[in-house]
């Protein structure tokens, strides 16, 4: 099994210099830089440094991942977060466990021994009832259901039959769809630490209300 790790950005430029060296190429097989516009230098960082990278056409970080899951050539992709939140070194773990026959394979902040240090109240707040509301409306058993960073079949949004969006749901839908069908899902512990550089991109309001329609529309959606 082919493997991508898939690594969207948009102005990430103190965060990659000190992540991207972490990231042993031989890891996987392809690393593939989606960049949604940059103009702080990152798209020129990748491209120096022999990274393939991918202008970004759509917008917003779902539009990013449904235009890796268009390029991919691995057959499991791995969605990575180069701004400090995403732990380098659980990056062959999740690799492994995809080519042992999982599905979809979640490095959660709240599995035992793991821990996110980037968590405020809101946050942690949100993630407990997302996550909350995909075990109840679903039957999961998760502990993370939001995290970037897990591995999953590049062929999966085909098979959950998930629609094309450029909202902050991708990850979500993900963890939903894999409830409602009984696929094979794996947690692994993977803390998260501080993000680095400018403060989040992610506004709670806006994700926190789209996280909510899209469980109320899979919950009605057969």
């Amino acid at each position: 099994m082919k493997v991508t790790l898939f690594v969207p950005v948009r102005n990430e430029i103190t965060g990659i210099r000190q992540i991207m060296p972490k990231i042993r190429r031989e890891w996987v097989d392809e690393i593939l830089v989606v960049d949604g516009g940059s103009t702080d230098g990152t798209r020129e960082y990748f491209q120096e440094n022999g990274y393939k990278v991918l202008p970004q056409k759509s917008r917003g970080i779902g539009g990013a991942y449904w235009e890796c899951v268009d390029a991919a050539e691995g057959e499991a992709i791995i969605a990575f977060s180069p701004d400090g939140n995403s732990l380098p070194e659980a990056i062959p773990t999740l690799a492994a466990k995809m080519r042992e026959g999982w599905d979809m394979v979640v490095a959660s902040r709240y599995l035992q021994g793991a821990k996110s240090e980037d968590d405020d109240p809101v946050t942690a707040a949100g993630n407990w009832m997302f996550t909350k509301l995909a075990n109840v409306l679903f039957g999961a058993s998760y502990t993370d259901s939001l995290v970037m960073l897990r591995a999953f079949r590049k062929d999966l949004p085909a098979r959950l039959s998930m629609a094309r969006s450029d909202r902050p749901i991708f990850e979500y839908l993900l963890s939903i769809g894999c409830a409602k069908r009984g696929l094979k899902v794996l947690e692994i512990p993977a803390d998260e630490p501080a993000r680095i550089g400018d403060v989040r991109k992610m506004s709670p309001l806006y994700n926190g209300s789209m996280l909510l329609l899209a469980a109320l529309r899979e919950y009605f959606r057969p």
